[in-house]
């Protein structure tokens, strides 16, 4: 459904809400791209459906799939998983890859307007061009918006879910390592940016941390590092072991976080989550990291790594979240594509 694209989402009082606000649904791309997850792609099914099934507890799930015979695959492995059928939705669009959170729907709301959500299809590229083909990726937020027929902007700059972090407030967090990466946007500097980030987030306050993690192929996404538990309140990770690689670049976006102040002038308040211990493929360090977690309405659901530090992590991120269940899930072998739960999903607000 095509827009007046005269007036930018903002100008028509629409906003990009926080994850932890009431979803409608979670939207997912099925995982099959083999060179995603060299020689494991079979080994994650059984994690990424009980993923589906905690999901499935409190909200629809909506899942892009190629075709038939990918439909029926997943629905052996929900079953399996004794996953609620009834709360999953299969649609007919075919992707190269399963991260939706960065090639899924940016799904604004409006709550006074007649039309009370829209879509923003901003452009995807593969991290930069890393992985190509991604035309399928491309255009699946305007599929998705067909399929609702509900209205769709198209911004025109490269933009990816993972890069962006809401308080539903009027502020984004991001990173200058990879919104201001040369590989995305080597038109726009960051003024420019944060021009897009009002106008097609609808949002008041841009703020921005230096680095993301080692082993992070998408030049440091804000949801590996830094997520808000509620308006004012971040989780961020933290390497306690100075000899790590990831030390100071933490430790910068400490530094950086201390310094902000929100709209209303207040302090974040700000919680500290260790970094699990390196996992690693094939002598690469992958970018693993419990801030990856993904929160539903009932659960928060958070990747863990058969690490020691597991358990403190989710009780960390627990005592955040009182009002839901946190429930760790191993993602040992979902690493192996270089995300997790957050990067695999996106959710759908309920307005």
């Amino acid at each position: 459904m095509k827009t007046n694209m005269q007036q930018t989402p903002k100008e028509l009082g629409y906003y990009f809400p926080a994850e932890f606000a009431p979803h409608k649904a979670t939207w997912l791309s099925w995982p099959h791209k083999e060179a995603s997850w060299p020689g494991k792609l079979d080994s994650i099914y059984p994690n990424y459906s009980r993923f589906v099934y905690y999901l499935a507890l409190s909200e629809m799930v909506c899942i892009n799939v190629a075709n038939a015979a990918m439909q029926q695959s997943a629905t052996e492995h929900l079953e399996k998983a004794g996953v609620d059928m009834n709360k999953v939705q299969f649609f007919l669009h075919p992707t190269n890859d399963a991260w939706c959170r960065d090639h899924g729907p940016a799904f604004l709301i409006n709550p006074t307007a007649e039309q009370k959500k829209v879509i923003v299809d901003w452009g995807y590229n593969a991290w930069g061009g890393k992985y190509p083909p991604f035309d399928l990726d491309d255009v699946i937020p305007t599929s998705i918006a067909n399929a609702y027929n509900i209205p769709v902007f198209h911004p025109g700059i490269v933009m990816e879910g993972g890069s962006v972090e809401f308080n539903g407030k009027g502020t984004v967090l991001t990173s200058t390592c990879c919104l201001l990466n040369p590989n995305r946007n080597p038109h726009l500097n960051q003024q420019q940016i944060e021009e897009y980030l009002y106008n097609y987030y609808g949002q008041e306050q841009v703020l921005w941390v230096p680095e993301g993690i080692v082993g992070d192929d998408t030049d440091g996404h804000i949801d590996d590092t830094i997520r808000f538990v509620n308006e004012d309140t971040v989780l961020t990770v933290v390497e306690d072991k100075k000899e790590d690689e990831n030390y100071e670049l933490l430790q910068q976006n400490l530094v950086a976080l201390n310094s902000m102040r929100l709209l209303n002038g207040k302090q974040l308040n700000i919680i500290e989550l260790p970094m699990p211990d390196a996992v690693e493929y094939d002598g690469q360090r992958l970018p693993a990291s419990y801030a990856n977690f993904y929160i539903s309405n009932k659960h928060v659901i958070v990747p863990t790594y058969r690490c020691n530090k597991d358990d403190k992590a989710l009780e960390i991120i627990a005592g955040c979240f009182p009002g839901r269940e946190t429930v760790g899930i191993d993602s040992t072998d979902i690493i192996w594509g270089l995300g997790s739960f957050h990067c695999l999903s996106q959710q759908e607000p309920l307005v």
